[in-house]
């Protein structure tokens, strides 16, 4: 363990690298932007890190490792949703394999953005789960819980840091150990290709766990989450 004094992004960052992250992608744009910087300058040489040319590339670059069982994360500010948001509402009913933490940051004001946009309301549209931590440590240990929801539940979810969140610093007590994980690989399945009789059972799904995440949300410690467990 070792005591650092970290922006949020940077906490976020090393928070996913300690999680096992394998691919993460973004498109830059304040107060985001730092994040995947981080993953470059701490890469210990397993993550593969790509700015995109825009966020919806950037989601389906991090979507298709996911099907391979990969943890990815993406990287954008509330804007940029807007542009991802049509691979996002496939994938919502597609689902992923391996962990997906799609990292948009808010900008309240806001203070470096064309517009003041609440991802949550995108939480509700899209109906997957939503983490808004609350300080830069909370996004530390809330960026593993994430990937944990993931993984529990094959969908991709939103994780939502505010520009005081992104940009504040604060001492965080960083796990040098990183969570294990192991792939294997692409599986052709018809489950990865959406048409209409597919989407509409998958829309039934969709509603019926609105209740059961309702209640591990309200109540976290049914669920395990990743910290001190399968680490080396």
């Amino acid at each position: 363990m070792a005591l650092e004094l970290l922006m949020g992004n940077q906490a976020i960052a090393m928070g996913a690298i300690r999680s096992g992250v394998g691919v993460v992608t973004g498109y830059p744009g304040t107060p985001s932007t730092e994040i995947l910087e981080t993953v470059a300058k701490k890469n210990p040489g397993n993550i593969y890190v790509e700015w995109s040319v825009n966020e919806k590339s950037a989601l389906e670059v991090a979507a298709g490792a996911a099907y391979a069982g990969k943890r990815t994360m993406v990287t954008m500010k509330q804007v940029g949703l807007n542009v991802a948001s049509d691979p996002l509402m496939s994938l919502a009913y597609i689902g992923v394999k391996g962990g997906m933490v799609v990292v948009v940051a808010d900008d309240p004001g806001p203070i470096s953005s064309q517009t003041e946009q609440d991802t949550r309301h995108f939480g509700i549209f899209s109906k997957l789960p939503v983490f808004d931590p609350a300080s830069p440590e909370e996004a530390y240990h809330m960026i593993g819980d994430a990937f944990e929801y993931s993984e529990k539940y094959n969908t991709p979810v939103l994780f939502r840091p505010t520009t005081r969140v992104c940009h504040g610093c604060a001492l965080v007590d960083l796990n040098e150990n990183c969570y294990e994980l192991k792939t294997e690989g692409f599986m052709k399945d018809p489950k990865w290709t959406i048409f209409p009789r597919l989407s509409y059972l998958n829309h039934l799904k969709i509603e019926g766990r609105q209740t059961v995440l309702s209640e591990d949300f309200s109540f976290p410690h049914r669920i395990k989450v990743i910290r001190g467990k399968n680490f080396t």
